[in-house]
């Protein structure tokens, strides 16, 4: 008589990436407000009705969302999940997790929804490199030179990310013409600002990743701020090792 192999899914424990969203990655949704972010906390544990944890938070990190005040949140969340050997599929409350999958927590005091970056069967191995960039503005306010301040830092939640080490200035004017050639052209002093700052990025198939998505290169406008100033439109000139090597 024929034998018949029930296949079984098994118990085991991985890690996941998760960027804090509603729906799916590609949908339009709002971004997180700060007291929401602020909700999320590490070492906070789901449970499951017969009080076995299903999921804990291992890490929060968030970023502004261009100078708004919304955010970008992401979490390394240790989940419980069953192993389909035969499919290599992992399961999490009943359903496929995989990188861009959504996935939805109720842990004790918030309930998140996010969308999976990636996933490991260990604990994620986060290196960060210091790194010393370069950001400019031209055209700019005379009192944005002012409001910038050297030592000035923002945290992401889990580290200091940024700090600005020395800023630097030369005077310009911008004309504004009139409508003939009649009018007299009338001009307005500002000021091209340049910016020295100490960044912490992870170095990602040869990119420079700050903030889990946002990828350095020079001549592309950066979105960084500190507790207070918002950066707005400051094109990236340079990038460079602590150690200038």
């Amino acid at each position: 008589m024929a034998g018949f192999r029930i296949l079984t899914s098994e118990e085991e424990y991985v890690y996941a990436k998760v960027k804090v969203s509603q729906g799916y990655w590609w949908a339009n949704t709002q971004k997180p407000n700060i007291w929401y972010a602020r909700s999320i906390r590490k070492g906070v544990v789901e449970q499951s009705i017969s009080g076995k944890a299903n999921a804990e938070i291992i890490s929060v990190q968030y970023y502004p969302f261009w100078g708004s005040d919304q955010y970008d949140v992401y979490m390394i969340v240790r989940l419980s999940v069953s192993h389909n050997e035969k499919t290599n599929k992992y399961t999490y409350k009943r359903s496929i997790l995989g990188i861009s999958s959504p996935v939805d927590f109720e842990f004790p005091t918030t309930v998140v929804s996010g969308t999976v970056m990636d996933i490991s069967d260990e604990p994620f191995k986060e290196e960060y490199s210091e790194k010393i960039i370069t950001f400019e503005k031209k055209y700019a306010a005379p009192w944005e030179y002012d409001a910038i301040e050297i030592g000035d830092t923002y945290s992401n939640g889990e580290d200091t990310v940024v700090e600005i080490l020395d800023k630097g200035r030369t005077n310009s004017f911008a004309a504004y013409g009139g409508a003939g050639n009649n009018y007299q052209v009338e001009s307005a002093p500002v000021q091209n600002i340049v910016v020295t700052a100490r960044i912490k990025v992870q170095e990602k198939n040869g990119e420079y990743i700050f903030g889990e998505e946002q990828i350095l290169r020079v001549g592309k406008i950066v979105n960084i701020l500190t507790n207070n100033f918002v950066f707005d439109q400051y094109t990236l000139s340079s990038i460079d090792s602590v150690d200038n090597k």
